[in-house]
């Protein structure tokens, strides 16, 4: 299915440009794109395309016109042994395991094409304003907001080796209007370098919260206005904030994508009803997804299409008995004017019956005992972080998300 709806768009767009490597400067319009991927070799079985290459597109395709099953990686993973799963599926996801142990999803070919579909519709992705692919195409993010327009939709892709700021001057320069998808801490460091291309038409972040005073600092100096997008591996976009300036409160995620409609789970988790939801969890089948819904680890409140984060149910924090979203006490720090970023998480507090302790990391020039006040203005005491560690930057891993568990682990082990 996939294949033949390539090769109708390369067939009608065959003398456009599909695809531009900016490092090398080699690059196919659809044509030359469609005869590469005939003669590329391929595998009925498992392909893992790796790295932001023209030879990952091509590895796509090549597996899509013989059946096989494609399984993306990022460039330094470990190709993992897991077996075939059955002849509907095309695609394997990693999950990004921020909910736990990490695991594959499988997807059929209708699912991509509809993830695709509810992204461009709702997005407003167009064949004029080219992607640059900056962000990794493996991730689920990457592979449904660059790789799927591109091959179903027509959207051609300017690919970017490097997120430093001169590599992307250089692949936004004589492209006209383009779309830029990135992470937060991309925006963040473009915009501190003053490197946001001139000629961005639309600008999203996903990958992990955007925060607001990013959004409101970037808006304020460029005009550009960041959307939030939020969405799961399992089960592709799930909300997009359409509004064209700075939204005011930073737990909202977007609106639901045109094609998604959710509802709330009695212990208050969302639950995702699309066509793009995947199959089920492979190897081993777990509850929570399948049939179109994706049961979701996401605390939520939705207010008619609007879909506003609570925090995740493995990220609360017990503070003597009481449950806390870490999101809580970070929204608040954030207001805080010399709070950059910052990360809450919940500890082992070594006294019986206290249950946890809460840690802030923090990246800004205000002093603990300053932000203690500053939270008790507008939190309740028991709120307030009892320890406090400030940093040079919070690092994200390479899909653009902070992990709470590693900042955990190294808070535990004494390694700062």
């Amino acid at each position: 299915m996939l294949y033949d709806l390539w090769r109708q768009l390369a067939a009608s767009r065959s003398s456009e440009l599909a695809l531009r490597d900016c490092a090398s400067g080699r690059e196919w319009t659809f044509g030359q794109l469609a005869v590469a991927a005939e003669a590329w070799p391929a595998d009925a079985g498992l392909v893992f395309p790796a790295g932001n290459s023209p030879e990952f597109v091509l590895a796509v395709l090549a597996a899509w016109r013989i059946g096989g099953v494609v399984c993306p990686l990022e460039s330094d993973q470990t190709v993992p042994v897991v077996p075939r799963p059955g002849a509907a599926c095309c695609h394997l996801k990693s999950t990004s395991a921020t909910g736990g142990v990490a695991r594959f999803v499988v997807f059929t070919a209708q699912q991509l094409a509809a993830d695709a579909a509810n992204i461009v519709t709702t997005m407003g992705l167009r064949p004029d304003w080219p992607n640059l692919g900056v962000i990794s195409l493996a991730h689920s993010y990457g592979f449904s907001n660059l790789v799927l327009p591109l091959l179903l939709h027509g959207v051609p892709l300017l690919l970017v080796h490097s997120p430093l700021p001169e590599p992307l001057r250089r692949a936004a320069e004589g492209a006209g209007e383009v779309v830029l998808p990135a992470v937060p801490a991309l925006w963040r460091a473009w915009h501190t370098a003053r490197a946001i291309p001139p000629h961005v038409r639309l600008a999203i972040s996903a990958g992990a919260a955007l925060p607001l005073p990013l959004e409101q600092e970037v808006f304020t100096a460029t005009g550009l206005k960041l959307h939030n997008f939020y969405g799961s591996s399992e089960c592709g976009g799930i909300a997009y904030d359409r509004g064209e300036v700075p939204r005011e409160d930073p737990a909202l995620a977007g609106t639901l994508l045109t094609g998604v409609t959710a509802t709330v789970s009695t212990a208050g988790s969302l639950v995702v009803t699309s066509s793009a939801v995947g199959e089920s969890y492979w190897p081993d089948r777990l509850p929570g997804l399948g049939t179109g819904t994706f049961l979701t680890s996401d605390l939520v409140e939705l207010r008619k299409d609007q879909v506003f984060l609570r925090g995740r149910v493995g990220d609360q924090i017990n503070i003597g008995g009481r449950k806390l979203s870490p999101e809580t006490v970070e929204q608040a720090l954030l207001n805080h004017p010399r709070v950059r970023e910052c990360l809450v998480f919940g500890t082992a507090s070594g006294q019986a019956g206290r249950g946890e302790a809460m840690v802030a990391v923090v990246v800004g020039n205000a002093a603990a005992a300053e932000l203690r006040e500053f939270l008790l203005n507008t939190l309740p005491a028991w709120q307030v972080p009892r320890e406090w560690r400030f940093v040079n930057a919070l690092a994200p891993n390479q899909r653009g998300k902070l992990s709470r568990a590693e900042w955990r682990r190294q808070f535990e082990s004494g390694r700062w």
